[in-house]
């Protein structure tokens, strides 16, 4: 693999990091409650292969929690 596809996954991750970020921060803002978010984030391919198929496809999920801080007043 090249530098090339280096820095285009680099550049993947970091777009949905930010993006990531700021949807859980609002969430986190407009839900109510005390209790952790469960989340679980996707990665899938969605190439369109033309007939040729890759033996299986990508396709990776993590999961995990975010805590709440007690919000001061």
């Amino acid at each position: 693999m090249g530098d090339g596809s280096r820095d285009d996954i680099r550049k993947l991750f970091k777009e949905f990091s930010v993006s990531a970020d700021g949807a859980i921060v609002a969430h986190l803002a407009r839900a109510a409650g005390t209790r952790p978010l469960r989340l679980r984030c996707t990665l899938e391919d969605l190439t369109e292969y033309g007939g040729e198929e890759p033996p299986l496809r990508l396709h990776v999920e993590v999961e995990g929690t975010v805590r709440r801080q007690p919000q001061l007043r």
